[in-house]
């Protein structure tokens, strides 16, 4: 996953490692990878709806949380199932 903070690169990390983040200078949101997963855990923001959100962990998949402008994209070679067709 990569983690951005105001459009800036926090950091890059990776699903296959369990581990909790701690994201921005004092500490926003935390982010925790478990079981090739990733999900925002805490947030301070009003809302809380990122921490709503459900687990990622494929290519191109986000969390995002707008009021802290933070996001967390999956980079990966695995592709999501497709939910529906449209012609």
């Amino acid at each position: 996953i990569t983690i951005t903070v105001e459009g800036k690169e926090y950091g890059t990390y990776s699903l296959q490692e369990d581990r909790t983040i701690p994201v921005g200078n004092p500490v926003l949101n935390t982010v925790v990878i478990k079981d090739g997963k990733a999900k925002m855990l805490e947030a301070n923001c009003p809302d809380k709806l990122c921490i709503n959100q459900k687990a990622i962990c494929y290519d191109k998949e986000s969390v995002i949380c707008l009021p802290n402008k933070i996001v967390v994209t999956v980079i990966s070679e695995v592709q999501g199932e497709l939910d529906a067709v449209v012609n």
